[in-house]
């Protein structure tokens, strides 16, 4: 007997289903991916990276959201927990739900040895499709290294390496500058 495929399901499938679940999944293509947890040291860092975006930016009409935030990316009809989300201006949401955010400035990824190939390729072809995102960070958990992509005026895509303690990353769109070393834990 031949194994029949799984159809694709649909997005209000994905969101009742993620929705009642106890853990987390992104959708892409149809298909739901369970998020795995993650190491003390990618928490770590995330969570220094959070702190540091929300120090900068106290004050200021920009919103930081840890890993709970879903965000969709409406041309592939795809959905991501991201690790780090920024938004300035009035978080918008798909279809007036209280859930699914669909203009973020900035996404930062906090990578791991599973996901890494997948952050650089896959998930980040689908994010620039949100036409509000303007940088994208890949930040290394294991060394001090953030990747940083930045949308250009034209659309094509800036790509900058920071390496090291001194280094710093300048995001101009939310007006912020920090160095590695307040990112990760010594």
């Amino acid at each position: 007997m031949a194994a029949q495929p799984i159809p694709p399901l649909t997005e209000q499938e994905y969101l009742s289903l993620d929705r009642a679940a106890e853990y987390k999944s992104e959708f892409v293509d149809g298909e739901i991916f369970a998020m795995a947890g993650g190491t003390l040291r990618h928490s770590s860092v995330s969570s220094r990276l959070i702190i540091e975006f929300g120090r900068q930016l106290e004050g200021r009409r920009c919103t930081v959201f840890n890993s709970d935030a879903r965000v969709r990316s409406a041309k592939s009809r795809s959905y991501f927990y991201p690790d780090v989300s920024v938004v300035c201006g009035d978080p918008l949401t798909h279809e007036d739900s209280d859930d699914i955010l669909i203009n973020p400035s900035v996404i930062a990824e906090v990578l791991s040895p599973s996901t890494a190939d997948y952050d650089h390729g896959k998930k980040f072809k689908r994010y620039r499709d949100i036409p509000t995102l303007k940088e994208y960070l890949l930040v290394y958990p294991d060394e001090v290294l953030i990747e940083q992509y930045t949308r250009q005026e034209d659309g094509k895509w800036l790509f900058s390496e920071h390496r090291g303690p001194e280094a710093t990353v300048v995001l101009a769109v939310v007006d912020c500058t920090f160095a590695l070393k307040r990112i990760y834990p010594e």
